[in-house]
Order: structure tokens, then C-alpha cells, then sequence
């Protein structure tokens, strides 16, 4: 199998196993929305801002290290297995002992209990990320995505029966612990691999070096992404929590099933093409000029959408999450940029560059966050968006000059999603204005009509409009569905 087959089957797979937990996301989100509440979801995420600034320690970045490098023995698995379990141990204890000030800092006795529970999953989290990283590394991705749907099925089956039982915010704890330890008895088969101890110190140290770098750019990215979640929590209470993150994690559902998507492939296959420069160009802007195509027609339906989905969706005591779903679909461009511009310095091992970039965000977004907060939810969602285009502008320059591209470059990957997606966007403004009043006062209907519309145009318009830097994906589609080239 030649590299761009593998590309393009591991990035089908991939978005086959995004898409299938964004739809199962979806839909389990809806019911549990309807089950609980919006407190229930804030204080499990006011938790999660601790829990998964740790998993990141934990981590180390050493699984990415192990996919990134060129040769890998099974005595490496070894040696990252035993630090990974290591330190899992260590956080363990200390979010233990800290329980009782966590509580008493928040004034929520409930949130000792929740910290000690949900901290179990470093226990075994090791269990999980190995096999992981194996697989990805084989470019096994049918494997993992397997593996992964699975998992979220059964964390939403606990979840949601849990829930109906009436155990509040303990249905979401316990489902995800449940899907972890699932993931961990498939995956372990699937990457024939068996846990083992290795007192190998010094081989270990040279493995973690460029797991230490990738540790603390995620460390630094995701304390930009829960600044708002932990200022929120400590101003608006956990109400507003629930009802930001339902808009944001709305907002990022495109972003993440395709984009994360391509990530994961664009960061293996440039790992393998890394020495060479005009391979690695082409990847890098193909991948842009693609994963632009297949997720903008989704943020510009959300212009016109934002309000009914929540509403007709999740019902009227979610409604204010639409305010910040609308803004955060501006943030789109920029999520695009940030994310494959990440691949490519991963991939080259700039990640120390990576560092400031993150470093001075994080400063940039507890300014802004400060500031927006005053204004609610609404204030918080325009913070991010700005930003992210400080953040996602640097890392392409970072990017670009790690490849020796130009901004131009950037601009020509984009022109055929932007003209799709400009008629899109006038068309979609027509049906609107011109639909019934009936349809458009039932939030539903009003969803299907412009979803048909809308998906008719831009398919046929991707399909028959003469766009020379489409020629390759619309025969390909065209052979896909048996239609005349």
C-alpha cells in the first residue's frame, strides 16, 4: 500500500470512528440533557479541569514520542509502560490527600468524593494509552476506531441508565469509567502487547526528552481551553459551566470529527516523510484545502442554526448555550490553521517553538476571559475566538517557515471550500427568508429544511462546478456514487 492510499484509508477510518462518536455523542448528549441537568455537567467538568491537566502529566507525551520515532523495540513499550504507571500512582495519591481542600475551596462537599473517584482512571490508564500508541504507530486505525466506538457506547449505556435511576452527576463519573476499562480489555489483544516492567533508567530519560516537550505543549494548550471553564465556575457558578461547554462542545463537533481526523494521519505520515520538504509541503496544504471542503459548510449552517438545534434539541432550559455555539463557529478558520499547523511542527519536532506559542496563549486567554466574563457566556465564547486567531496565526507562521511555505500558499489551499461555501452561504440565506412561517417557528422542521437545501446545493455544486484543484476528489466521489464523469 502506497503512503497517500494509507493516508487516505487511515483518514477514512479515522472519520469514520470521529463521526460515529460524534453522532453517538450526539445523540446520548440529548438524552442525557433531557435526564439531567445543567449543574450535573458543570460539576463534572469543574472536576475535569484538574483530572485532565494531570492526565496530560501523566501521559508525559511519551506515547506520541513512541509513534514519532523512527525505530521502536518492544523494550521501549516497556520502559514507557512502567514511567506512565508510575507516576499514574503518584497522581493518584496526591489527588487522594488533596480531596478534602478541593471540596472546602469550592465549598461543595461533593466534590471530594467526585475527585477520588474520577482519579481511578490514572490507575489504569497506562493499560489504555500503550496498546494506543502501538496501533497508531502501525497505522492500525479500523482498530482503534473499533475499539473506541465501543467504548462510548458502553459509557453512554451506563450514563444514561445510571441517570434514569436518578444518580445525578455519579451516572456521568461511573460511564466513563466504564468505557475506560473497556477500551483497555480490547485494546490489549488488539495490539498484542502485554504490560511488563523495565528498570532501563537512561533509555527511558532519552525516550521522555521529546515526551517532555509534547507533555508541556499540552499541558499549556489544554490550560488555555479550561481557563474560561475554571474562571466561569468561579464567578457564574457551575450552571453557566454546563451551559458554555454544551455551546463550545457543539461548536467543536465538525472541527473535532474531521480535523482530528486528519491530524492523527498528517502527524504519522510526516513523521515517516520528514526529511523530505516538497512531500511534506503537499501533504500539509492538501490536508488543509480538504478538511476545509468537508467541515465549512457545517459552521456556516450554524449561522442560521445555532438557536432551533439547541432549542428543538436539548429543550428551552438549554437555550443559552446558543449564544456561544453562534460565536464560536467565527472561531472555525482558526481551529483549521492551529490544528494541522500543530501536525506539521509535531511531526518536524519544532514542539519547542510549539511551547511559547502556547505559553504566551495562555496568557492572552486569561486576559481576554477576564475581561469577556463580565459580559456572561457570550463575553467568554468572543475571548476564545479572538484567541485563537493570536494563537492560530503563530503557529502557521511557525509552521510555514518550518516547510519554507508562503502565506499565499495558505490562501490557494482554501479558494475551493471558500467559493463553495460562499454560494452555500447565499443560499441558505434565500431559503430562510423564503421558507413558511409554520416551518420556521417549528424548530425542527426548520432544521430539516435548511439541512436538505443546504446539503443539496453544496453536493451538487461540489460535484459538477469546473474547480480544477477539485478534479481528483470529485471523480473520486463521482466513481464512489456511480454517477457520469
Amino acid at each position: 500500500m502506497t503512503l497517500s492510499t494509507s493516508i487516505r484509508h487511515g483518514a477514512a477510518w479515522l472519520f469514520v470512528g470521529k463521526s460515529s462518536n460524534q453522532i453517538i455523542g450526539f445523540v446520548c448528549g440529548i438524552i442525557l440533557a433531557r435526564l439531567l441537568v445543567p449543574e450535573d455537567f458543570g460539576t463534572l467538568i469543574t472536576v475535569q479541569v484538574f483530572t485532565g491537566l494531570a492526565g496530560f502529566i501523566a501521559g508525559g507525551g511519551m506515547g506520541q514520542a513512541l509513534v514519532r520515532a523512527k525505530e521502536v523495540s518492544a523494550h521501549d513499550y516497556d520502559i514507557v509502560f512502567t514511567l506512565q504507571f508510575t507516576v499514574g500512582c503518584v497522581i493518584y495519591a496526591c489527588f487522594f490527600a488533596a480531596a478534602p481542600w478541593f471540596a472546602k475551596w469550592y465549598d461543595r462537599p461533593l466534590f471530594a468524593d467526585l475527585l477520588r473517584v474520577s482519579a481511578l482512571s490514572f490507575m489504569f490508564r497506562p493499560f489504555v494509552n500503550l496498546p494506543s500508541s502501538i496501533l497508531h504507530r502501525n497505522m492500525h486505525f479500523k482498530a482503534l476506531t473499533g475499539v473506541r466506538v465501543s467504548a462510548l457506547l458502553l459509557t453512554n449505556g451506563v450514563s444514561i441508565c445510571m441517570a434514569l435511576l436518578g444518580y445525578g452527576v455519579w451516572s456521568l463519573v461511573c460511564g466513563g469509567i466504564a468505557g475506560a476499562i473497556s477500551g483497555m480489555f480490547l485494546l490489549i489483544p488488539l495490539a498484542k502487547w502485554r504490560p511488563k516492567f523495565s528498570s532501563d533508567i537512561r533509555r527511558g530519560r532519552d525516550i521522555a526528552r521529546y515526551g517532555m516537550l509534547v507533555s508541556v505543549t499540552d499541558v499549556l494548550w489544554y490550560l488555555r481551553n479550561q481557563t474560561s471553564v475554571f474562571i466561569l465556575s468561579r464567578t457564574l457558578g457551575p450552571a453557566s459551566v454546563g451551559l458554555y461547554n454544551k455551546g463550545e462542545s457543539l461548536a467543536q463537533m465538525p472541527h473535532q470529527f474531521i480535523t482530528a481526523s486528519v491530524y492523527d494521519v498528517l502527524f504519522r505520515a510526516m513523521a515517516k516523510e520528514q526529511d523530505n520538504l516538497d512531500k511534506c509541503r503537499y501533504l500539509f496544504f492538501r490536508s488543509i484545502g480538504l478538511v476545509a471542503l468537508y467541515a465549512t459548510p457545517f459552521y456556516i449552517g450554524l449561522l442560521w442554526l445555532a438557536e432551533p438545534l439547541v432549542r428543538g434539541f436539548y429543550g428551552p432550559k438549554w437555550l443559552e448555550a446558543a449564544s456561544p455555539l453562534f460565536i464560536l463557529a467565527f472561531a472555525w478558520p482558526f481551529w483549521l490553521m492551529d490544528n494541522l499547523s500543530g501536525a506539521v511542527l509535531a511531526a518536524k519536532n519544532w514542539l519547542g517553538r510549539e511551547v511559547l506559542v502556547q505559553a504566551s496563549g495562555l496568557i492572552v486567554t486569561c486576559l481576554t476571559v477576564l475581561i469577556g466574563v463580565s459580559y456572561g457566556v457570550k463575553g467568554v465564547a468572543y475571548a476564545i475566538v479572538g484567541t485563537y486567531m493570536y494563537s492560530a496565526l503563530y503557529m502557521y507562521w511557525l509552521a510555514a517557515a518550518s516547510l519554507n511555505a508562503r502565506w499565499l500558499d495558505f490562501v490557494r489551499a482554501l479558494i475551493p471550500a471558500a467559493t463553495l461555501n460562499a454560494i452555500l452561504a447565499c443560499v441558505l440565506c434565500v431559503v430562510s427568508y423564503t421558507l413558511p412561517a409554520d416551518i420556521r417557528s417549528n424548530d425542527l422542521l426548520y432544521l430539516m429544511a435548511m439541512g436538505v437545501a443546504g446539503g443539496v446545493v453544496y453536493g451538487l455544486c461540489f460535484l459538477y462546478l469546473p474547480i480544477s484543484a477539485l478534479k481528483t476528489e470529485q471523480q473520486r466521489w463521482k466513481a464512489k456514487l456511480r454517477l457520469p464523469t
